[in-house]
């Protein structure tokens, strides 16, 4: 693997939140040997044009990482987070039975293997009750049955899995919701899942989210709340789908998926 040597850079595709190639959600991930500038990582994110490419530097303790959309950095991403520590692992870059460690925006977070699972531990972002923003419901094209608001988004609990699974909205009003993204989310009439949710953030430059394990640190108390328990199986019923398990604790939420490497390539130096 070349990292950042004359040879060019090595960025990895990974499809996250599944085991099935070109399903759940595709992060790009980046090993870097140096430090890059910010407009050089913003850069190489738009130019790969997935929701999110992770940039990983080895320090002291662990990795650092940072997330890029095509459009911003963010401060949390699940998806890329599992596809990173997957990476880590498949290049030897971590031994089998090692946790991943990363220091970043949101603190450190960690992932391990477990019964063939990659297990996230993140914070937990509990939403609180809103009054639903000017525009919400016109934007989603559906009547909110709750609305609450979490550190990065808009929490919106829908009357059906078949509301969430049909909606379309106005990405146009949307992005005047002056918020990270907003989850739509339902219980779950299709088995085996407990609840169902999409994931809408124009404003980062990210309509539809295929998958987004950041969602689910807010997903895992609120669903605690209405089901009473804290193990859950849940489905985004995004286009491409995928399947999260999520364990709720005290002041974490554990998020667990698959991850399977669809591409490997090389960028060449500029």
């Amino acid at each position: 693997m070349t990292c950042g040597g004359v040879m060019g850079l090595t960025i990895f595709q990974v499809d996250a939140f599944t085991d099935t190639p070109f399903a759940g959600n595709p992060a790009g991930v980046c090993v870097l040997s140096e430090q890059r500038d910010d407009e050089w990582m913003q850069n190489i994110a738009r130019e790969m044009n997935l929701s999110e490419t992770a940039f990983l530097r080895k320090q002291a303790g662990g990795f650092n990482l940072r997330w890029f959309t095509p459009a911003v950095e963010v401060d949390l991403c699940g998806h890329a987070t599992l596809a990173s520590a997957h990476v880590l692992w498949e290049s030897g870059l971590l031994k089998p039975d090692e946790r991943a460690r990363f220091q970043t925006r949101s603190g450190v977070l960690t992932a391990e293997r477990k019964d063939g699972w990659i297990e996230l531990d993140f914070p937990l972002l509990p939403d609180r009750r809103t009054p639903a923003p000017h525009g919400l419901s016109k934007a989603l094209g559906i009547k909110p049955v709750y609305v609450g608001k979490s550190r990065f988004d808009y929490v919106v609990e829908a009357n059906s899995e078949k509301t969430i699974r049909k909606m379309q909205p106005d990405f146009s009003l949307l992005w005047k919701v002056p918020i990270r993204g907003v989850i739509v989310t339902a219980r779950a009439t299709s088995k085996p899942y407990d609840f169902v949710c999409r994931m809408f953030a124009p404003r980062v430059g990210i309509d539809e989210d295929p998958v987004t394990g950041s969602a689910f640190c807010c997903l895992g108390p609120f669903w605690r709340e209405r089901l009473k328990k804290n193990e859950f199986l849940a489905y985004q019923a995004s286009a491409r789908g995928g399947v999260v398990k999520v364990t709720v604790g005290d002041r974490r939420v554990h998020i667990g998926g698959k991850a399977v490497t669809v591409l490997r390539a090389e960028l060449m130096e500029h």
